[in-house]
C-alpha cells in the first residue's frame, strides 16, 4: 500500500534521532510511539493504512529503538523539543502530530511548547494529569521490573537497537518518568490553538472521564471513544486482535478529522 519509504538519522539535541518517511502528501502526519516501544510495535499495523493517503513521518524517541540515549532523564518536554527540532531539520513547516500513550502526552507538549510547527494534533490514550490514569497505575509502576515489560516490546527493541544491552536503561528511564509524572496545568492545555482529536478506548489505561476533560479544555477539539483496550484500536503489537477492523476505523476517523 505504501508508495515510498526513506529512513535516516537526524542530529537532534545531542541525539542521533531515527526517523522514517512513508507515502506522499503535503502536510505530513507525524507518529509518536508509546513508552518502551518502537515504530513497529506501536504503528506497524496502522502505518501502511495512513501512508496510503498521507505522507507519514514516524520517529523513535530518546533511548527507544534505533535512537541513542543521552546523559539525562527522559521527559515529555524534552521529547517535544526533540520532535520539533527533527521537523526543523527535515524542513517541515507544519505537521499533523499523532501520539499514542506516552506519545500522546508528548504531542500535547509539542502543541504547548512549539505551536508554530503544529497544524492539528491527535492524542491517542494520552494524559495530562496523574488523575487520568486508571486506579493502581502509579502504585504498580513503583514496583515494576524488566520482567513486567511485555515480551513483544523487548523482542522489538533487541531487533533494532544498536546496543541491545541498553534495554534495561530504557526501561528504568521510562519507569522513572512515569513515577515522577507531573501534572500539566489546565491553563497550558487551554492554550493549545491547534484543532485536536482525543481518542481513548472504553477499557483503556487512561480513563474516559479524563479524556473528556481534556477535550473540553482545548478550544477546538473532538472526542472519539472506541471499544477495546490500550492500543487495540491502532493495532499496537501487544493488544491487536486477529481480524479486528478497529485500526481501519481509527484511520477513517483520523482521516476525516484531518480533511476538515
Amino acid at each position: 500500500m505504501e508508495t515510498s519509504k526513506t529512513t535516516g538519522y537526524a542530529p537532534v539535541n545531542g541525539l542521533k534521532m531515527y526517523y522514517e518517511i512513508h507515502g506522499n502528501g503535503t502536510t505530513p502526519l507525524v507518529l509518536i510511539h508509546g513508552g518502551g516501544s518502537t515504530i513497529e510495535t506501536s504503528f506497524g499495523n496502522i502505518l501502511p493504512l495512513f501512508a496510503a493517503h498521507h505522507k507519514v513521518i514516524a520517529v523513535e524517541l530518546q533511548a527507544h529503538g534505533r535512537t541513542n540515549d543521552r546523559d539525562s532523564p527522559e521527559s515529555f518536554e524534552q521529547d517535544a523539543d526533540d520532535v520539533a527540532a527533527l521537523l526543523r531539520y527535515l524542513k517541515v513547516d507544519k505537521a499533523n502530530i499523532l501520539g499514542f500513550s506516552n506519545g500522546g502526552t508528548t504531542t500535547l507538549q509539542i502543541a504547548i511548547r512549539h505551536p508554530e510547527v503544529v497544524n492539528k494534533i491527535i492524542v491517542v490514550a494520552g494524559a495530562y494529569q496523574r488523575e487520568g490514569f486508571i486506579t493502581g497505575f502509579f502504585e504498580g509502576m513503583q514496583h515494576a521490573t524488566l520482567d513486567n515489560m511485555p515480551q513483544q516490546l523487548k523482542v522489538a527493541y533487541e531487533k533494532v537497537a544498536p546496543d541491545k544491552t541498553q534495554l534495561i536503561v530504557m526501561f528504568k528511564k521510562d519507569k522513572q518518568r512515569m513515577i515522577d509524572f507531573k501534572d500539566i496545568p489546565d491553563q497550558s492545555v487551554q492554550s493549545i490553538k491547534a484543532p485536536a482529536l482525543f481518542m481513548v478506548a472504553d477499557k483503556d489505561v487512561i480513563t474516559i472521564e479524563h479524556t473528556v476533560r481534556m477535550s473540553k479544555l482545548v478550544p477546538v477539539a473532538e472526542l472519539a471513544v472506541l471499544p477495546g483496550g490500550h492500543g487495540s484500536y491502532i493495532g499496537e503489537v501487544g493488544s491487536i486482535k486477529a481480524g479486528s477492523k478497529l485500526p481501519e476505523v481509527t484511520v477513517a476517523l483520523v482521516g476525516e478529522f484531518l480533511e476538515k
